[in-house]
C-alpha cells in the first residue's frame, strides 16, 4: 500500500481494508474540519501542479488504454478542463465560503438569518473509463474546494490511467485527505457500500441503479451522471453543412465514447439528403483515414467494438440503410478496435440503436415534418443528458428550450456547455441526478446550514404570544398570519381531563 492508501491492482482491497481507510479519513476530518479557504486553495494548487507535472505521462497512459488516442483530444478534453476548473474555483472560493444573509421573514424580525456552507465529510468518487482522468479529478476538485476528504475509485477499464492517478495522488496528498482505490467490480461494490457523506458516480444507468441501491442502505446522498440518448435537432432553415460538421466533430471525439455526444440526429424531411451528404463530406475531410490516423480514437476494447457491430447489424436487419464511411478502405476489426463512422438511415423504434445509448461512432438519423413533431419525438423518450439545437431564430430557440427537458443544452454546436465551469453539469430523470462543476459542485459537496440568530425582543414576543398557555392573543395572531378574519375567538386554556 502506498502512503496515500492507493492500492495496486494485484492488491485488491478487502471490505475490511476499505472500512479502515474510510475510518481513518473520517477521524482526520473530525480533527481538522472545517479547513480554511487558504488551505483548500493550496490543495487545489498542489493538484494542478501535480497534473501538469504528469501531463505527458497521462497522454501516454490514455493512449495505451485506448490503443490509440489523439494527444490533442486528451489535452483538450481531459487536462485543460481540470486546469480551468481549478483556476475558476481558486478565483471565487473565498466568496462562495462567506456566510450569506438570508433576510429573516418579518414575523421573526429583528432576528438575523444566514446560510453557512459546511463540508460534508468524506465523499466517494467513482470515475468512468471513457474520460478516466477528467471524470475522476474534476469531481475531486469540487470536493476539495468544499473542504472534504475524498476516496477515489478510478475505472479498471482504463488501467494505465488508474495506476498513474493512484501514483500521482500518493505523491501529492496524505492518505487521510485523498485516497485512491484500484480494483475491479468487486472492489467497486464494496467501495459504494461505505457510509460516505456523499457519493458521486459516473457511468451507465444499469450500474447507477446498483450504486444508488448500495448508497440507500447508508442513506448516503448521491450524484449520478448517467448519460442517455442525447439528440441533435437541426431546423430546416439552418445550414445543413454547418450542423452536420459540428455534430460529426462532437460525435467522433473519443470515437463517440462520450456521455454528452450527440446520440442521434433529427433533421427535416426536406433536408435529409442534404444533411447526409454534408455528413459524409465532413467525416471524410476530417478523417481521410482511420487505421493510419493518430487523430481517430479506438474503441476502449474488443467488446465495445463488437457491440457497435451488433447495433449496426441489428438496424440493417430491420430495414435501416447503413452508410459506412471509411475513406481509405482500411480494415476494421475487433483486434485493431477501429470502428468506422457509420450512419443509420430510415431507423425506427424497434432497433437497438434507438433504444440504448450508442456510445460509439454510429449516428442514427431520423426525419421529422414539423418542429413540434421533433419535440414530441424527444419528449416521448427518457430525458437526455444533453440536447443540441441548430437554429438562428430566437423565437424557435426559446420554444425548444421551454418545451424540452434535458440535463444541459448547447445551441448551434455540441458539448460546449460542459466546458463552462460557470454552468452546472448533470442529468435529469434517467440521465442522472444532481450536478457539479464550479459553484454548483461546491454546493453539491457542502451542507447549506440555515442559521437564525434570535434577538432578545423576538424571544420575548414569542414567549408572550406563541407559547403556552395559549389564549385569545394566540388566536388573533394566527388569524392575522393566515389572513382569515372569521373564525372562533375562543380562549384556548387547557382543561384537565375529568
Amino acid at each position: 500500500m502506498t502512503k496515500a492508501g492507493s492500492m495496486h491492482p494485484e492488491e485488491t482491497p478487502s471490505a475490511k481494508t476499505l472500512a479502515h481507510l474510510f475510518a481513518a479519513q473520517k477521524e482526520a476530518f473530525r480533527r481538522t474540519a472545517p479547513s480554511p479557504c487558504g488551505q483548500r486553495i493550496e490543495a487545489l494548487r498542489t493538484l494542478k501542479s501535480a497534473l501538469l507535472r504528469h501531463r505527458s505521462e497521462f497522454v501516454d497512459a490514455l493512449n495505451a488504454d485506448f490503443g490509440n488516442r489523439a494527444r490533442q483530444e486528451t489535452e483538450l478534453l481531459e487536462i485543460v478542463p481540470i486546469i480551468e476548473e481549478i483556476r475558476h474555483i481558486k478565483r471565487r472560493l473565498r466568496g462562495w465560503m462567506r456566510p450569506r444573509s438570508a433576510f429573516a421573514s418579518w414575523p421573526l424580525l429583528p432576528s438575523r438569518t444566514r446560510i453557512v456552507h459546511q463540508p460534508l465529510g468524506v465523499v466517494g468518487i467513482v470515475g468512468a473509463w471513457n474520460y478516466p482522468l477528467y471524470l475522476t479529478l474534476s469531481p475531486l476538485t469540487n470536493a476539495l474546494a468544499a473542504g472534504n476528504h475524498a476516496m477515489v475509485k478510478p475505472s479498471e477499464l482504463a488501467p494505465n490511467t488508474a495506476v498513474l492517478i493512484a501514483r500521482m495522488v500518493a505523491d501529492t496528498f496524505p492518505s487521510e485527505q485523498v485516497t485512491v482505490i484500484e480494483g475491479g467490480p468487486e472492489t467497486a461494490e464494496a467501495f459504494t457500500a461505505l457510509p460516505f457523506d456523499h457519493l458521486l458516480f459516473t457511468g451507465s444507468s444499469r450500474v447507477g441503479k446498483l450504486v444508488m441501491g448500495a448508497a440507500s442502505n447508508n442513506l448516503t446522498p448521491v450524484t449520478l451522471e448517467l448519460g442517455g440518448k442525447s439528440p441533435a435537432l437541426v431546423h430546416a432553415e439552418f445550414s445543413q453543412a454547418i450542423a452536420a460538421d459540428r455534430i460529426c466533430s462532437a460525435k467522433l471525439l473519443n470515437a463517440g465514447q462520450t456521455c454528452v455526444a450527440p446520440d442521434y440526429a433529427l433533421v427535416a424531411k426536406a433536408q435529409a439528403e442534404h444533411f447526409v451528404a454534408a455528413t459524409e463530406r465532413s467525416i471524410a475531410r476530417r478523417y481521410p483515414s482511420l487505421l493510419a490516423n493518430a487523430d481517430y480514437t479506438r474503441m476502449i476494447d474488443a467488446t465495445a467494438w463488437q457491440r457497435m457491430a451488433a447495433l449496426v447489424e441489428d438496424a440493417g436487419s430491420k430495414g435501416a440503410r447503413v452508410v459506412r464511411i471509411n475513406p481509405a478502405g482500411e480494415d476494421s476489426m475487433p483486434e485493431n478496435r477501429v470502428f468506422p463512422p457509420t450512419l443509420l438511415l430510415d431507423v425506427d423504434a424497434s432497433m437497438q440503436a434507438m433504444q440504448e445509448e450508442i456510445f460509439g461512432p454510429v449516428l442514427p438519423i431520423m426525419t421529422y415534418g414539423s418542429l413540434d413533431e421533433a419535440i414530441a419525438i424527444i419528449e416521448d423518450r427518457p430525458r437526455p443528458l444533453a440536447l443540441y439545437y441548430f437554429d438562428n431564430n430566437a423565437g424557435r430557440i426559446r420554444h425548444v428550450l421551454e418545451h424540452t427537458t434535458s440535463g444541459g443544452m448547447t445551441v448551434n454546436d455540441c458539448m460546449l456547455h460542459v466546458a463552462d465551469s460557470r454552468l452546472p453539469f448533470g442529468g435529469v430523470g434517467s440521465s442522472g441526478m444532481g450536478a457539479y462543476h464550479g459553484r454548483t459542485g461546491f454546493e453539491t459537496f457542502s451542507h447549506r446550514k440555515g442559521v437564525l440568530l434570535e434577538s432578545g425582543l423576538t424571544g420575548r414576543l414569542l414567549d408572550r404570544m406563541l407559547r403556552p398557555p395559549y389564549g385569545r392573543t394566540f388566536d388573533r395572531l394566527v388569524r392575522f398570519l393566515t389572513g382569515t378574519s372569521n373564525g372562533p375567538d375562543q380562549k384556548s386554556d387547557a382543561v384537565s381531563p375529568q
